[in-house]
């Protein structure tokens, strides 16, 4: 129950978000159309090529995160800064050992000038027998900077419950 008031509030604050920086001047203006299904499929393939470089093992500047972003990881304080993230997820790496991450985006909410996007999706972790080791739902902020997506803002919830501490 209380996952599910979390989810809701966060969805509310991001939909308010993209909602209050929406420039009202070409709200009106039906020339603007937005292709919904498009932009999910590039915001789909940004999570195959992040997913593939770090299933590569290789960390390297695929244009994911914005050098503002910042992420909130599971059970740890938010990474600010794409520098910060980086070194999160070499380190993330290092203890992964042969796990392989994949991600699906489900649902994309598009901002009325196609600047913003929320995107809702699940991932899935899996051991080198293929064996699920975690899996969960995310929710990311893209901003369209120099004409291409970028995350601002990501944040993850495992549905593997953690062990009695």
């Amino acid at each position: 129950m209380k996952k599910e008031i979390v989810k809701g509030v966060l969805l509310s604050c991001m939909m308010s978000l993209m909602i209050s920086c929406s420039d009202s001047k070409k709200e009106g203006n039906a020339a603007t159309a937005i292709d919904k299904e498009q932009i999910k499929k590039e915001i789909q393939a940004k999570e195959d090529e992040f997913a593939a470089t770090y299933n590569a093992r290789e960390i390297k500047d695929i244009g994911y995160y914005a050098d503002d972003a910042t992420s909130f990881f599971q059970n740890m304080p938010a990474l600010i800064g794409k520098e910060a993230i980086v070194e999160f997820l070499k380190s993330d790496l290092m203890a992964a050992n042969s796990n392989k991450i994949s991600f699906k985006t489900d649902e994309v909410f598009v901002s009325n000038d196609g600047n913003m996007v929320v995107e809702i999706g699940y991932f899935k972790v899996v051991d080198s027998t293929n064996t699920t080791v975690n899996k969960g739902n995310y929710m990311s902020l893209f901003e369209k900077r120099n004409g291409k997506y970028v995350c601002v803002r990501d944040m993850s919830a495992s549905d593997v419950k953690l062990p009695d501490q």
